[in-house]
């Protein structure tokens, strides 16, 4: 009897287990504002079924060819700051959110950071200084207030692919005072190349690959395109043994939104709430089921809930939309 009740015990925690380790990462990409947050602000997340936030601190350079960052300084807002990010993860953890730590750099003029490149050795050597800087003071953040993930960086192509050594020392200079788990945010068109994937916990994807040229796609055309992006994730998800994470999704709710899904132009016209709820639900059918895939964080989420989104916005929020609905809806699941 005794050993019938061992059996029971033993099958009942390796059950739990591991439904607690297949747990996906339904997360938001929560953008830094001026300001501290509140309840007010945490509410929507906690009612889009969210279980992590993304959050987003800042550097800026001035060119592509500019090798100093600019980080946490009173110039910037609040929440692109370490105090800022202090301040809002500890609000999202009093209410049970989980955090990845997510450090960006803003070109000016937004200029794509995938091209950051130097011209010189002298200048490598001085963006290498500057990001280590920049990529320690929230990584020591990160440790302080326990971020579940830290992300090492974020679309940096040139940087990554013209100085490897560099990488891997970052990375072994991030753990020294980071416990927690790591992953890079690859552009969708970079994560093949990433060459320190087995150095991460996470391997990372922002993931607006181009998936129809149809006006409005369906859920059916979504999910069609997806079959060679997918069979190339698999690839180098079974090369690495890693389990893949969706830094970035989404789509707009636009006209064409599954085409170049990255598209971020100010055109005010062709909006498609349709569209977008697709895209939304052909992401979600093709990977959320897969145990390789640990989830993702949707792009993007802002703390003025009340006064973004809406039926007439044609942006990446899903907020105030048909896509907040379905977002609820699939997180939930």
């Amino acid at each position: 009897m005794k050993t019938k009740n061992f059996l029971l015990l033993l099958l009942i925690i390796l059950n739990f287990s591991c439904k607690s380790q297949t747990k996906k990462i339904n997360g938001v990409s929560f953008v830094a504002s001026r300001d501290s947050i509140n309840s007010k602000h945490i509410t929507p997340v906690l009612k889009a079924q969210s279980n992590y936030v993304a959050l987003m601190p800042f550097g800026f350079i001035r060119n592509l060819s500019t090798p100093k960052i600019i980080h946490n300084t009173n110039r910037q807002w609040f929440g692109e700051t370490k105090n800022g990010l202090l301040q809002y993860a500890e609000r999202f953890q009093k209410e049970g959110v989980k955090i990845m730590v997510k450090p960006h750099i803003w070109v000016y003029r937004g200029e794509f950071t995938g091209n950051i490149k130097m011209t010189s050795e002298e200048s490598w050597q001085v963006l290498e200084n500057s990001y280590l800087s920049f990529i320690l003071t929230y990584a020591n953040a990160a440790e302080k207030l326990k971020a579940d993930i830290f992300c090492i960086g974020t679309e940096l192509e040139q940087f990554v692919i013209n100085r490897p050594d560099y990488w891997q020392k970052v990375i072994k200079e991030i753990r020294k005072v980071y416990k927690g788990k790591l992953t890079y945010a690859a552009n969708w068109d970079e994560f093949k190349r990433v060459p320190f994937w087995s150095e991460l916990d996470f391997i990372g994807v922002d993931a607006y690959f181009p998936l129809t040229d149809k006006k409005s796609p369906s859920v059916a055309d979504f999910e069609l395109g997806w079959t060679p992006h997918k069979n190339e994730i698999i690839k180098v998800q079974k090369q690495f043994n890693k389990p893949v994470l969706f830094t970035e999704f989404g789509y707009r709710s636009v006209d064409f939104s599954g085409k170049e899904p990255w598209n971020s132009n100010r055109v005010e016209d062709s909006v498609n709430l349709q569209a977008q709820v697709n895209g939304l639900q052909a992401i979600h059918n093709q990977f959320w089921k897969e145990n390789w895939f640990a989830g993702g964080f949707v792009w993007k989420w802002f703390h003025s809930h009340e006064r973004v989104g809406g039926e007439k916005n044609n942006r990446f929020t899903p907020q105030n939309k048909p896509a907040e609905e379905l977002l609820r809806t699939l997180y939930s699941q």
